[in-house]
This record gives structure tokens, sequence and C-alpha cells, in this order.
């Protein structure tokens, strides 16, 4: 039997519990009937950060960014592309600095865009400055694979 992880709906809220193994499956909310993964980002504020941090078995990509940033509008597009390139393994997640500055501040955030990886609810790896998605993709990956299980 395959080990199951814990998933936040993206949509709703709920918490849902899939095998691992079906992960790339296309799981869909108990709930809502969304699927739990959606090839893009999620834009979410502070308490949807929170949630997902502390209630997720997958990996958090975060995207650390603010709209009058001329960088994180150029790599926007390509943490979206990359989106579909780490999905399920990780989710990927955008939290606005400006939206949540308290947020920003808790996690030293110095500059945007910033990529931080966190993984069982730790950060495990960061790096600043914009990235094309394949170079997004092969740094998550890397610092996945440095991470101790």
């Amino acid at each position: 039997m395959s080990e199951a992880v814990q998933l936040p709906c993206p949509t709703c809220g709920a918490v849902n519990r899939v095998p691992a193994a079906r992960l790339a499956d296309g799981p869909r909310c108990g709930q809502c009937k969304t699927p739990l993964f959606q090839g893009k980002p999620l834009a979410l504020d502070e308490a949807g950060f929170r949630r997902h941090l502390h209630l997720s078995g997958v990996p958090l990509l975060v995207d650390f960014w603010a709209a009058w940033c001329g960088p994180c509008r150029v790599m926007a597009p390509e943490f979206e592309a990359a989106a579909k390139l780490l999905e399920p393994r990780l989710r990927l997640v955008k939290i606005n600095t400006e939206e949540a500055p308290a947020l920003s501040a808790e996690l030293a955030i110095r500059s945007i865009p910033t990529l931080a990886l966190f993984v069982g609810g730790r950060e495990v790896a960061r790096q600043a400055g914009a990235m094309r998605a394949r170079d997004i993709a092969a740094w998550a990956e890397r610092a996945l694979a440095a991470t101790p299980p």
C-alpha cells in the first residue's frame, strides 16, 4: 500500500489524503471535485501559505514577488511554466510581498523575486533573482535531492 500525503485543495481549502503513488493521476478534491493540481502556481495570502505549509505533504516552492518589480513580472510566466514541469512533486505558490509584509519580514525576504523551497514545514533552500523555467526546475530538483528525508 502506498503512503498517503495530505493536500489542501487550491479551491476550497479542504484537506485531502492522496496515495503518493497516485499524485500524477490527476487527483481531485473529495469535497469540491476540482483538480488538486492545476498546472499553475497558486496565489496565496499569508493564511493560505501557512495552511499549505503546515498541512501539505508536498514540498512548496514559493515565489516572493511584487507587482512593481520588473524582474518579478519577467519571471512570472517562467514560474508558471515551471509549475507544469514540477507538479505534482512540488506545489508552486506566489506570495505578493506587498500584501503579506509581515510574512515577508518574518522570513527575511530582502530582495525580490526570491524563490524559497519548503519541505516538511521548514525552509530548505532559497534563491534570489529572476530565472527561466528550466533553471527554476533544475534548481528545485537539486535542492530537493540535497534535502535529507
